[in-house]
């Protein structure tokens, strides 16, 4: 494991950068009145915080003569002992915006965002005292948003939540070559040193120093949406590159915010780390979709991530194909730091296989397949599509069916056992890739999905819960998946089942999948940025009449998209290039109306379920409607 044990004394990063942001060297660029101090009693990350007592008058302080031009966002993890403390960002001297602190003693990360500065402006963050004690820690200054897309309805919850998400997702951004330590967790609180952090977001525990390869794929369209087309393929890179021979051609599970160092919680050595194998072929899916999102050929041109897609999907199948010999990848059912299986990691079932890591297995063939279609690499193109298709076939006619019964297989262990019931991630999984074939079979776990969710099977985490609105946007369920982005984000303020996280809301997966789960959810854009193609559907639940996505970034250009109902969906192309629009509604339709004119709709079947389509060029500049006709 490569690493950076030396002090860095030299501030890389082009943004203004805050000194001594966690208050491990003392009082160093802070400036303290009485009443106020660096304490060791209750830190959120390191080993010290700042303190304020209780009464009037007291504050901590730092100012930071900006470097370059921007727009910055401001956060700080808090607790308070009572209400009235106040946190405050300051453009020369004059405040620019201050939170107002509830009472609230678990730590919570607050936000200011979108201040714009100027060269050599001075930039002030002030923490006040309150009616009870203070405590701050981990300050930290986000670049401000490259894409700052908006959402407009007739349902102001939707605005609210978007709203809510975009901000949230986009304090969890570093800067690049900004100074940070590496290997922050529980059990190193101070870490093992500094390095320098790449373009890269907070994808897991907010108590660690790195992302990790679930969440990240998870983070990864929310990500683009907001702009972070940059930090998506610096992090997917540094994955591709860790799945090395030596490791199996498993990535690693996570990596330092420097995208170089592992993660050491999570990393010991070559054959002993934290490897999931749903992870390993998210990744290869995850690529595509930003590449489809992107248009950067970097994603088929270069080398390092060309040759991770080649081994996920054929030298790691084969090495982990042993236990249960059958075109399957297996874990070792031996625990995470030796393979596991399925993202669900607190069964403690001893697993092989798991619905989660089959399913994941067919999207990397099919998106393999996608991707050497555009390298112009045509015989791997058919290759990969054929084995998705043998993956999904042997799953639906074999893998999944427990014979004699009607009940669903969600997993096997070691010995070859089948598991039916629900198994969470191994269950939801299924339906949410797409691998279950389309009709009742496919209807009634979904039902079953939602049922055991929604009871007994709850998962505790909230991270957990983020993937519900995916599964069922996926069939078409828009009011079983709006409920479920409803949910997690009414859960925002509860306290997260690990407590060193803070609020649920607080965990980074949460407002970059509401995020995500606005634009490709319920508004369907399904974005193809190399062939300068957008698809769109309506998947909008019954108590939101109209919905508008604007300035969503897809290639080089920027699009909007309106959807009124189920029955009218408009789309502005606000790029420099012309764009072809597919504009999908569920079900047959014999006539569509496009831009005022009756033309007949055009069947397309989609994963079995049939859509009727209008294919729309919309030149830039331009907007285009069509609705079904009467």
């Amino acid at each position: 494991m490569r690493m950076l044990p030396v002090l860095l004394s030299s501030v890389l990063a082009a943004g203004p950068v805050v000194v001594n942001p966690g208050f491990e060297k003392g009082a160093e660029g802070w400036t303290f009145t009485a009443g106020t101090g660096v304490a060791t009693n209750m830190p959120h990350g390191g080993a010290k915080l700042i303190y304020l007592d209780a009464g009037p008058g007291k504050s901590v302080s730092q100012t930071i003569t900006v470097p370059a031009a921007g727009t910055y966002s401001v956060s700080a993890w808090i607790a308070t002992g009572g209400a009235g403390g106040t946190f405050t960002v300051l453009r020369g001297g004059t405040p620019v915006q201050t939170l107002t602190l509830p009472a609230r003693s678990t730590y919570s990360r607050y936000t200011i965002s979108d201040v714009a500065v100027a060269e050599g402006d001075q930039l002030g963050i002030a923490f006040g005292s309150g009616s009870g004690w203070v405590n701050v820690d981990d300050v930290m200054i986000s670049p401000g948003a490259k894409a700052s897309p908006t959402v407009s309805s007739s349902n102001p919850k939707i605005v609210e939540m978007f709203g809510w998400a975009k901000a949230k997702a986009g304090s969890w951004v570093h800067q690049d070559g900004v100074p940070g330590l590496l290997n922050v967790d529980e059990r190193q609180p101070g870490g093992t040193g500094e390095g320098v952090y790449t373009p890269s977001y907070w994808a897991g525990y907010a108590n660690r120093s790195g992302y990790y390869s679930r969440d990240f794929a998870h983070q990864l369209a929310g990500a683009h949406i907001l702009g972070l087309a940059a930090e998506n393929k610096n992090m997917l890179r540094s994955f591709a590159q860790s799945a090395t021979e030596e490791h199996k051609f498993y990535p690693v599970w996570a990596l330092n915010f420097d995208a170089t160092t592992y993660l050491s919680i999570d990393y010991r050595s070559p054959t002993n780390f934290v490897r999931e194998v749903p992870a390993t072929f998210e990744l290869v899916e995850k690529a595509n979709q930003a590449f489809r999102w992107s248009g950067d050929r970097a994603y088929v041109d270069d080398p390092v991530f060309w040759d991770y897609y080649r081994h996920a999907t054929k030298e790691f199948v084969a090495l982990h194909d042993g236990q249960l010999p059958n075109g399957v990848a297996e874990g070792t059912g031996r625990g995470i730091f030796q393979g596991a299986a399925s993202y669900n990691e607190v069964s403690g079932e001893p697993l092989a296989e798991a619905g989660d890591a089959i399913g994941s297995q067919y999207q990397a063939h099919s998106a393999l397949a996608a991707l050497a279609l555009d390298k112009g690499d045509h015989a791997l193109a058919r290759t990969q599509a054929k084995q998705a298709r043998t993956v999904k076939d042997y799953f639906n006619k074999t893998w999944s069916v427990k014979q004699g019964t009607g009940e669903f297989v969600r997993a096997y262990t070691v010995d070859g056992t089948p598991l039916t019931g629900f198994g969470k991630e191994n269950s939801w999984f299924m339906p949410m890739k797409g691998i279950i074939d389309a009709g009742p079979r496919n209807d009634a776990y979904l039902d079953f999905v939602d049922a055991e969710a929604s009871g007994a099977g709850r998962p505790r985490n909230i991270e957990a819960i983020t993937y519900l609105p995916d599964t069922f946007f996926r069939h078409n369920r828009a009011d079983t998946a709006w409920k479920w982005m409803q949910d997690v984000y009414d859960k925002r303020e509860a306290k997260h089942v690990n407590s060193r996280q803070g609020l649920n809301g607080d965990y980074p997966e949460v407002p970059f999948t509401l995020v995500s789960q606005t634009v490709e959810g319920l508004m369907g854009i399904q974005p193809d940025a190399p062939r300068r193609t957008v698809a769109t559907q309506s998947r909008l639940p019954e108590d939101i009449g109209w919905l508008e996505v604007a300035d969503v970034p897809v290639g080089s250009g920027k699009v909007t998209v309106r959807h009124d109902g189920a029955v009218s969906s408009t789309f502005t192309n606000k790029g420099s290039s012309p764009v072809s629009w597919e504009a999908r509604f569920a079900g047959q339709h014999r006539w569509l109306e496009v831009n005022g004119h009756r033309f007949p709709g055009l069947p397309r079947v989609i994963d079995g379920v049939t859509y009727t389509v209008a294919k729309v060029p919309v030149r830039a500049g331009t907007t285009a409607t069509v609705k079904i006709a009467a």
